[in-house]
Formats: C-alpha cells, sequence, structure tokens
C-alpha cells in the first residue's frame, strides 16, 4: 500500500479485486448518475479563504458525537454487504474503525450479525435500520442492537421505495442473504427479472413510514435516533420538531432519486434551519481531507465515508479500510494548518467561499 498516495486510488484496486456484479454494485447510482457524480463534483467548486501567520504548530482534529468522543470528524457510513467485498466482512471495517478511534453505522444489511460486530472489538458503534412492513421485525432488531450495546439508531428515510440502480438490473445483482433478518423474514429472492436487491425492497420495506412513525420508533427504544436522508429546509425542520437527535443530509449515495441536488449544496439551508439544536452530519461525495473541511466550514459535525470505505476493505480488507481513515485524517489535518485552524472549533464559514459568494463577487 506504500504507493497509494490517496483515497481514490483505492477504487481501481477495488475494481481488479472484485466480480464486476460486486464492484457495479457498490460503485453504482440510479438511472443516469447524474447526483452520484455530482455529489464529488460539487465540492471541486468551493474554495478556500485560508488564514496565515496562526500558530499550527499543534492541531487537534478531535470532536465529539453525541458526547462521544472521536479523533477527527470523519465517521464510516452504513453501507451493506460487507462480505462481497471481503470474507470477513463488517467485522474487518469495525476493527478499523475501533484502531482509528472513531464512529461505525453498522447497516442493518450487514452481511455480519450485528451481534458479531458488536463482539468483534470494543468500540463505540452506531446502528442503522429500515422500516419493514412487518413492524415486529423492524422492533425486535432495534432490541437486539441496544441489547449489543449499540449506541444510537440511525432511521433511514429515503427508500419508501428502491432507486432504479441499471447496473444492478443489468447484472440481475442477487443480494446474498441478510444475517440479521434469519428466521425473522425470508431475505431469499429469484427474480425472474432484473434487480434480486429492488425484489426484496420493494416486498419487504414500508413505504408507508412517515413522521408520525417516529414516534412509533421512539417508543420501542431508548436509544437516540438520527434521521439519515433529509435534503431540504422543511424536512430538517420537521426533524427538529419530531425530536431526533440528529440529522444526516444524505441523497443515499446518489443510488435513490436521480437529479437530487448533491449533499453539500443543500448542507447549509438544513444547518440555518436546525439552529445549532441538534447536530448535522453530511454523507456523499467525500474523497479529501479538503472535503472534510469544506463539510465542516459550512457547518456539518463530522462526515460520513461510504464507498471509499468499501473499496479499501475490497482492496486490502482491514489494513484498507485503516489506510482509506488514516489517509483522510492525514489529508484533513494539513488543510487545518494551511487555512489557519488549530482546532475544529475554530474553522469558520468564513474560510469557504461558494459558488453562489463568487458570483455575487463579480456582479
Amino acid at each position: 500500500m506504500d504507493q497509494i498516495v490517496n483515497v481514490n486510488e483505492f477504487q481501481e484496486l477495488a475494481k481488479r479485486a472484485l466480480p464486476k456484479m460486486y464492484y457495479d454494485f457498490y460503485r453504482g447510482g440510479a438511472e443516469d448518475q447524474h447526483t452520484l457524480k455530482e455529489n464529488v463534483a460539487a465540492f471541486t467548486r468551493i474554495m478556500f479563504r485560508p488564514r496565515v501567520l496562526v500558530d499550527v504548530s499543534k492541531i487537534d482534529m478531535s470532536t465529539r458525537i453525541l458526547g462521544y468522543p472521536i479523533s477527527a470528524p470523519i465517521m464510516i457510513a452504513p453501507t451493506s454487504n460487507h462480505k462481497l467485498a471481503h470474507p470477513e466482512g463488517e467485522t474487518a471495517t469495525a476493527k478499523a474503525a475501533a484502531a482509528c478511534n472513531t464512529i461505525m453505522i453498522v447497516s442493518c444489511m450487514s452481511s455480519c450479525t450485528l451481534e458479531e460486530v458488536a463482539s468483534s472489538c470494543n468500540a463505540v458503534r452506531f446502528f442503522q435500520i429500515y422500516v419493514f412492513e412487518r413492524r415486529d421485525v423492524t422492533a425486535q432488531v432495534v432490541k437486539r442492537a441496544e441489547r449489543a450495546g449499540y449506541k444510537a439508531i440511525v432511521l433511514t428515510v429515503d427508500v419508501p421505495k428502491l432507486g432504479r440502480r441499471e447496473a444492478d438490473i443489468k447484472n440481475k445483482m442477487i443480494p446474498p442473504k441478510l444475517s440479521n433478518f434469519e428466521g425473522l423474514s425470508s431475505t431469499q429472492v429469484k427474480p425472474s427479472d432484473g434487480s434480486g436487491v429492488e425484489a426484496f425492497a420493494s416486498r419487504a420495506l414500508d413505504a408507508s413510514l412517515n413522521w408520525k412513525d417516529i414516534e412509533w420508533l421512539r417508543s420501542i427504544t431508548k436509544l437516540p435516533i438520527l434521521i439519515k436522508g433529509i435534503l431540504t429546509r422543511e424536512d430538517a425542520l420537521k426533524a427538529v420538531e419530531a425530536g431526533v437527535d440528529g440529522i444526516v443530509v444524505s441523497n443515499h449515495g446518489g443510488r435513490q432519486l436521480d437529479y437530487s441536488p448533491a449533499t453539500i449544496t443543500v448542507l447549509e439551508e438544513v444547518v440555518h434551519v436546525v439552529k445549532g439544536r441538534i447536530p448535522v452530519l453530511l454523507d456523499g461525495g467525500v474523497r479529501r481531507g479538503t472535503d472534510v473541511f469544506k463539510a465542516l466550514a459550512l457547518g456539518a459535525k463530522a462526515v460520513l465515508i461510504g464507498r471509499p470505505v468499501v473499496y479499501g476493505l475490497a482492496a486490502k480488507g482491514e489494513d484498507g479500510v485503516r489506510k482509506v481513515i488514516e489517509m483522510l485524517k492525514n489529508e484533513f489535518e494539513l488543510t487545518m494548518a494551511l487555512s489557519g485552524c488549530p482546532t475544529i472549533g475554530d474553522i469558520t464559514r468564513n474560510h469557504v467561499r461558494t459558488p453562489d459568494e463568487r458570483l455575487k463577487s463579480m456582479l
């Protein structure tokens, strides 16, 4: 791994390591994949306003999420089926997260059971869920996560139906069995045509899920609840009013509604209405330490990393995931120093300039 100089290079290694069906499953987005590309591209249009002659001899990247300390504002996003990438699956990812002193959000669609991930190493972890048509299935899995020591529930709210992922349809992608639901719900599908992932989702997920159901979720768990999939100020306000404990600005990695906005472009409108009442996290398109800094300058408390983690896992297992996180941390530390910010608290809105502001300054 000595010759790998940035996170993007893990994607090519993953492409070589994985069967085409699995690589396409991880890499792909919905329909034209506009949002998928825009998630990354939108970061390139934000410029820095660095401050100089600041003492940056000591840089402190540490922060807290829901009171839990992490070494840097870089967390692991919930992504499914890690055993497609590496035989050790989510347990390898969890060990890398623990070694880097950060929080992993474990997907309910994981290859390893939530208990296997919990017992693999000692660390703070959150658990992501979907709400199934059979509410008892969701309730049982939430209660198991609570018993296994997970510290928060992350409810994904942008999948009333699965987005149209054309690579999976072409490849007739068959989802592996979902360990967390064995004995609770049938996860085996034999699609006659198209994606098995889509066939499973359309049969299992609850398309009637709405704001009133946040109350139901709160009634079955004492854990803090974060909502993942917010893209507008209107929904951010509803989330605060519903009493959730955090928001993840996310478009599902460009895998759901194509032509929904890049997350970094709507982060600020969400932050403005939340007004610091709950933490706002950003998911989508983060590939550099500079991206982490830009997200924090626009008001995010931390970012979530999805595909790069899976690529690292596919290429080099636990060491690959660790390398991905460490590379982003090192780049972020350098960006802080070169921008004149010795601590996270020193990063302000004045350290970046968005395309709108550049346009106004020219008028």
